[in-house]
């Protein structure tokens, strides 16, 4: 799926640093660690990064799949990502944190004007029938 989400923002012209899966906590909390993360806004401060210090911002997306708990909802709110997806059973949800809570939205603030929960889902199930390659190469020539 991340490879899906550098496409988009390259395609939008959106500059960003990806960062993986990287461990995430906030002191007392347990951590989280998403499927991949991207920097948007702060990608300027990550650029060269190869572990997280303490006092650097929560990546700008984080990318989970399967998740089945309450619980890491809320470590991702006390976190603070802004956005944060997640991809289960072929649906793809979007949660943005509003006054330190998430909300569920059908769009991205990062990918405005691309209907992003039909486009990955779509994707991700095509890349089961035919492989990953074509189904980037199909997405790259039509964004």
């Amino acid at each position: 799926m991340s490879d899906i989400v550098k496409i988009l923002l390259k395609a939008k012209d959106i500059r960003y640093q990806p960062f993986g899966s990287t461990t995430f906590k906030k002191q007392g909390l347990a951590g989280v660690e998403p499927d991949a993360c991207f920097y948007i806004q702060n990608y300027q401060q990550m650029i060269g990064r190869r572990r997280l210090q303490p006092d650097d911002p929560p990546p700008d997306l984080a990318i989970e799949t399967d998740v089945t708990s309450k619980t890491t909802l809320d470590a991702y709110e006390a976190i603070g990502v802004p956005e944060l997806w997640v991809y289960d059973n072929g649906s793809l949800s979007i949660y943005l944190l509003k006054e330190g809570k998430y909300i569920k939205s059908d769009t991205s603030p990062n990918f405005e004007n691309i209907a992003i929960t039909q486009i990955i889902p779509a994707a991700v199930e095509r890349s089961w029938q035919v492989g990953s390659f074509p189904v980037l190469q199909e997405l790259e020539a039509t964004v």
